[in-house]
C-alpha cells in the first residue's frame, strides 16, 4: 500500500480515537465503549478483593485479559497517530512526546500492572492508575475542562494559601509537642505526632487519636482550630471565584456572530475553531472587524498574519454595522 493510501486510513483512525469528538458518531461511540471497557476493568479489580466471590476468579482473569487488551490496541494506535495529535512536531519527536505526556503516562501505567502483578509490590498498587484513565477520557469535555482551566488560573493563589497551610502546620506542631511531650510522651512522641494532630485539626477533622491534656495545650488547640476554618476556606474562595469567572467567560463565548450588533467578546476556549485560526481569515469567514485581542495581562494588537490562542479574548465588531 503506496503512503497516500495510508495517509487517510492513519487520519481516520486519529478522528476515531481522538476523545472529544463530538461530530463523529463512530468517535463518540468509541468514547463510550473505552468507558464501558475501564469501568469493567476497574469493577473487576474491585470484586477481586472479595474472598466470597473467589469461584468467579476464573471470569475475572478473562474480563481482565480482554480489556488490557483493547487498552493494549488503543495505546499502540495512539502511539502511532501521535504526528496527528502535535502536527509541529514529526516522526519519532511527536511519538516520544505523546510518550512523555499525561494521556501517555496514563495509558503505559494502566497496562504495564498486569504483566508484572507477581512482581514488586509497587506494580499492583499502580492497578489504582487504571482509575485516571477516566481523567483521560472526561478531559477533553465541558465538565472536566473548565475544573483544569480554573485550577490552571488560579494555580498562583492556591500555591500562596497551600504555603500558608503548611507553615501553619509546622508552626503548630511543633508549639503543641513542645507543651504536650512531657505531659503524654507516648501521644507526642515526636515532631511527626504533632504534626498529624495539626493536619486533622487545621483539616477539621479530627479523628480524636491525638489530642492536648494540658491546659496551654488546649488554649492552643482552640486558637489553632479558628485559624484552621479561616485558613482552609482560603484555596475554597479561590477555587469558588474562579468557577464563577470562568462560567461568565464561557456564556460570553457562546454569543452567535449575527447576534453582535455593537462591540462584543468572544473567548476561545479549548475547542473553540478560533484556534490556532489568522486575524484575516477570521475576519473574512465570518464577516466581522477584531478590534483587539486580549491575552493575559497583554493587549495584543490583530494584525492579519497573527494567529488566536487558547484563552484569548477577542473584542469584535459587526463588519454590516461598521459599513453602515
Amino acid at each position: 500500500m503506496s503512503e497516500k493510501a495510508k495517509k487517510p486510513l492513519k487520519k481516520r483512525i486519529f478522528d476515531i480515537i481522538q476523545i472529544g469528538n463530538k461530530d463523529d458518531f463512530i468517535s463518540r461511540f468509541f468514547d463510550w465503549f473505552i468507558v464501558i471497557v475501564i469501568s469493567l476493568n476497574i469493577l473487576t479489580v474491585f470484586l477481586e478483593t472479595f474472598d466470597e466471590l473467589a469461584g468467579l476468579q476464573t471470569l475475572f482473569n478473562v474480563i481482565e485479559i480482554v480489556t488490557i487488551s483493547i487498552f493494549c490496541i488503543e495505546y499502540i494506535l495512539r502511539i502511532w497517530t501521535a504526528d496527528y495529535l502535535y502536527p509541529d512536531e514529526k516522526g519519532l519527536t511527536a511519538r516520544w512526546k505523546f510518550l512523555c505526556s499525561f494521556d501517555g503516562i496514563v495509558d503505559l501505567l494502566t497496562i504495564l500492572p498486569f504483566f508484572f502483578l507477581d512482581g514488586f509490590i509497587v506494580f499492583r498498587m499502580l492497578r489504582v492508575v487504571r482509575i485516571f484513565h477516566l481523567f483521560r477520557v472526561n478531559a477533553h469535555y465541558d465538565s472536566f475542562h473548565v475544573i483544569t482551566t480554573v485550577l490552571s488560573e488560579k494555580k498562583n493563589q492556591i500555591i500562596s494559601s497551600v504555603f500558608i497551610i503548611i507553615v501553619l502546620m509546622l508552626a503548630s506542631s511543633l508549639g503543641m509537642y513542645s507543651v504536650e511531650h512531657d505531659a503524654q510522651p507516648d501521644a507526642f512522641r515526636n515532631a511527626f505526632s504533632g504534626i498529624w494532630w495539626s493536619v486533622s485539626t487545621l483539616l477539621t477533622v479530627g479523628y480524636g487519636d491525638i489530642y492536648p491534656i494540658t491546659v496551654i495545650g488546649k488554649l492552643m488547640a482552640i486558637c489553632i482550630a479558628f485559624l484552621g476554618v479561616g485558613v482552609v476556606a482560603i484555596p475554597t474562595g479561590i477555587i469558588s471565584a474562579g468557577f464563577v469567572e470562568q462560567y461568565t467567560k464561557n456564556q460570553h463565548s457562546d454569543v452567535r456572530f449575527s447576534d453582535i450588533n455593537e462591540v462584543g467578546e468572544i473567548l476561545i476556549d479549548k475547542k473553540s475553531e478560533f484556534k490556532g485560526m489568522r486575524v484575516q481569515d477570521a475576519a473574512e469567514k465570518y464577516n466581522m472587524r477584531i478590534l483587539v485581542i486580549l491575552r493575559g495581562e497583554l493587549t495584543v494588537i490583530p494584525v492579519d498574519d497573527l494567529k488566536m490562542k487558547q484563552n484569548d479574548i477577542l473584542i469584535v465588531k459587526s463588519e454590516k454595522l461598521l459599513k453602515e
